[in-house]
């Protein structure tokens, strides 16, 4: 009898194994965006990139930043197609700056549209949903962070997969793209003949007094960057654009 009794709890946990060892879906999710979103390090002091990471580029407008004075940035949400910062995520951050002897209404703040860029720094994936720190690069002097939430559906927690297409709805890594179907694919080589046949277009040129935006608008984030206070040197591979008070005042 004994002996039948443990064959039949063996078999039991057998079948138990495949459970037991599932993926949890926090750290399937965590493993994806690790594949997707390579981690920007900062300076110290925050006041420069110290190895650059993925580029993320916004896909929806009203993402509320504000300056890296500030000890603890705001959390936007975004959830249903839409980005807010409600009544209550604003109260929950005055309430949180008040520990640190911070007010908003102190703190520089600017809400980021459509097409702007940024540094991913960090990313968390916790049960109501996935946490994005990033950091901007310099405007008029001013680099802004906050903490993203791309919010889970309220006492669900989605397929990975799910998840990830939902973060592509509102920030994406810079020239990614995906994947072409067949049938584009087999369209290619006469799209390719066709562009072949089309002029060459204008080269992109930095001039004196460009700002700072103007000139990543047409170069894309550069490989470096290195703030000397209003003396600013933005690197690319082949130039060095030197930006005073945020305009450009040479090219090397």
């Amino acid at each position: 009898m004994r002996g039948k009794i443990c064959l039949a709890l063996a078999i039991v946990l057998a079948g138990a194994v495949p459970s037991l060892y599932c993926q949890d879906p926090k750290a399937e999710i965590q493993k994806k965006l690790s594949a997707q979103f390579t981690r920007t390090k900062l300076t110290a002091d925050w006041s420069d990139v110290a190895t650059a990471g993925s580029v993320l580029v916004l896909q929806k407008d009203g993402l509320l930043m504000c300056s890296t004075d500030a000890k603890i940035p705001p959390q936007p949400t975004y959830k249903n197609g839409a980005i807010t910062m409600g009544f209550g995520a604003n109260m929950a951050w005055t309430v949180a700056l008040s520990t640190t002897n911070q007010q908003p209404v102190n703190i520089p703040q600017r809400k980021f549209v459509t097409g702007e860029k940024f540094w991913v720094t960090d990313y968390i994936v916790k049960d109501d949903g996935v946490y994005f720190a990033l950091f901007s690069d310099p405007i008029n002097d001013i680099r802004y962070h906050t903490q993203l939430k791309v919010a889970f559906p309220k006492g669900k927690f989605p397929p990975p997969d799910d998840v990830m297409k939902t973060i592509a709805e509102v920030i994406v890594v810079e020239n990614s793209a995906p994947e072409a179907p067949a049938a584009e694919a087999a369209q290619a080589p006469n799209e390719q003949a066709a562009a072949a046949n089309t002029p060459a277009a204008a080269p992109k040129t930095v001039s004196i007094g460009q700002t700072t935006d103007e000139v990543v608008s047409a170069f894309g984030q550069p490989q470096k960057i290195v703030n000397l206070g209003k003396k600013v040197m933005y690197f690319y591979p082949d130039m060095k654009v030197i930006f005073v008070d945020g305009k450009v005042s040479d090219v090397q």
